[in-house]
């Protein structure tokens, strides 16, 4: 067997581009501002979503299930349609910078989750660095010295949820292949955000249809880039990296929409992330892999 040749440079680059993907993603969904409910463009960025899988429709149509496997998949759907419409909701009520910061805990909740769901032990060194992420939110949030907004509380939520789909998405994919459980995420999402959307309708204009057009493609390119990036380089490499998508989301957050420059929020997501890379190194030094990179549970 030949042995795959791993290449740091070309891991860093697709993870920039990762990252790029994700903050337009973000920036996009942030101009449509509140006239569309959150339900509703989480909806419509899914079935436009839907699109970029048909090509891989033919090969799933005949894949047979077992009931158990349909109740994974079903609740997986259900943490991620939860999740997503939390992070819709978010984005158009803070600062992009501190959605950036606040989603850096996705890999944290993860960490925790994974000690009381897939039997994980957490080291003291692992334990410190939890705390360490927990006072980076508190950083962020800083209750008490100021209000805090639904949004906040929605981005707490939507990282938990997104945290739950990730430890489900890591069980089947222990059973089925990596393609089916990312064709049936969009499919059992774009389901669930159904009812939601249809509730609450309001007709979207042809200039917001594109616009939720982009969201689909960015977030569909950013994942597919994020495969290339894990191809080319440990996760050691590329984890770090992520931290751009802060430096970019504070530099549009100012730019595009006039949102003041945080360095609470700067420091906190720093910190949040500086844990989420040494939990990753442990990991690799260990030999184990449980938590995710920071973009992994995007939606």
């Amino acid at each position: 067997m030949v042995e795959k040749v791993q290449t740091p440079a070309r891991g860093v680059f697709w993870m920039v581009v990762t990252g790029l993907c994700f903050v337009a993603v973000t920036a996009l969904v942030k101009s449509l501002g509140q006239r569309i409910p959150a339900q509703e463009s989480a909806f419509l960025r899914y079935v436009l979503g839907l699109v970029f899988l048909l090509p891989m429709a033919g090969q799933f149509m005949q894949v047979r299930l077992t009931p158990r496997l349909w109740r994974l998949f079903s609740l997986r759907a259900l943490f991620h349609t939860g999740g997503v419409v939390l992070w819709f909701y978010a984005m158009t009520r803070i600062p992009i910078a501190e959605v950036t910061a606040m989603n850096y805990l996705n890999p944290v909740y993860v960490t925790v989750l994974a000690v009381f769901f897939l039997g994980e032990r957490l080291a003291l060194r692992r334990v410190m660095a939890i705390v360490a992420a927990l006072l980076g939110a508190v950083m962020i949030l800083r209750p008490g010295f100021r209000e805090l907004d639904p949004g906040h509380f929605a981005m707490l939520a939507a990282a938990l949820f997104f945290a739950g789909s990730y430890l489900l998405a890591k069980i089947l994919s222990g059973e089925v292949s990596a393609a089916l459980v990312v064709v049936l995420l969009s499919v059992g999402v774009t389901i669930g955000l159904a009812p939601l959307a249809i509730a609450v309708w309001v007709w979207p204009t042809w200039w917001e249809l594109l616009i939720l057009l982009g969201v689909a493609l960015f977030a569909t390119s950013g994942h597919y880039t994020m495969t290339l990036a894990f191809a080319a380089a440990p996760v050691t490499v590329t984890q770090p990296v992520t931290f751009l998508q802060l430096v970019w989301a504070v530099v549009l957050g100012a730019v595009l929409f006039a949102e003041p420059v945080d360095p609470w929020v700067i420091a906190g997501g720093s910190l949040i992330l500086a844990a989420v890379v040494f939990i990753t190194w442990r990991e690799a030094v260990l030999k184990r892999r449980v938590t995710p990179l920071v973009s992994e549970t995007k939606n």
